[in-house]
């Protein structure tokens, strides 16, 4: 069975937080979480552990399109 795949908008949604209290968890501006949001721009490693860690989710179920 394949794994589905969430883009981190639905990640965020689905945790039930706005751009504001997850970019405050990730330690990111809101600016730079909805740029990663509209896939224009992508987090670095350690910006992506930590978006692992408050998602509670491995990278390889993030859809980053």
């Amino acid at each position: 069975m394949e794994n589905l795949k969430l883009t981190l908008k639905a990640l965020r949604i689905n945790k039930g937080y706005s751009q504001k209290k997850a970019s405050s968890l990730i330690g990111i501006s809101e600016e730079t979480l909805a740029n990663y949001e509209k896939g224009l721009t992508y987090p670095d490693i350690p910006t992506l552990k930590k978006i692992e860690e408050v998602y509670e989710t491995k990278y390889d179920n993030i859809n980053f399109f």
